[in-house]
């Protein structure tokens, strides 16, 4: 399975983006899917999931601004970013997992990654 991301950029703070990671797999409706960021100098974090019924879960720092969705048609899964603050500044990354994990937020679980998407908050 291959990933793809794209939609980063620079954005003011207060501003929005909306993150779009398509993938290869033929079996994308099964798929759980996740957001995960890493600052400079910092370790990888868990940003938002979204597992094959459709339940989400997030991250407490960006619960209420960030959204993930995802279409099966189109083998996408998204990440919308609203009130974004300095503090998001992060290459972004998503990833898959066949098989959803009840330790969701631990980014060994997640067998495939895409290279990351740059998203930069100015103040």
């Amino acid at each position: 399975v291959q990933l793809q991301a794209s939609g980063g950029g620079l954005v003011q703070a207060g501003g929005s983006l909306r993150l779009s990671c398509v993938t290869s797999g033929r079996t994308f409706r099964s798929y759980a899917m996740a957001w995960f960021r890493q600052a400079p100098g910092k370790e990888r974090e868990f940003v938002a999931a979204s597992r094959e019924n459709n339940a989400k879960y997030y991250a407490d720092s960006v619960k209420g601004r960030f959204t993930i969705s995802r279409d099966n048609a189109k083998n996408t899964v998204y990440l919308q970013m609203n009130s974004l603050k300095p503090e998001d500044t992060a290459v972004y990354f998503c990833a898959q997992r066949a098989v959803w994990s009840i330790d969701y937020g631990n980014s060994i679980q997640y067998n495939n990654w895409g290279r990351g998407t740059q998203v930069t908050v100015s103040s």
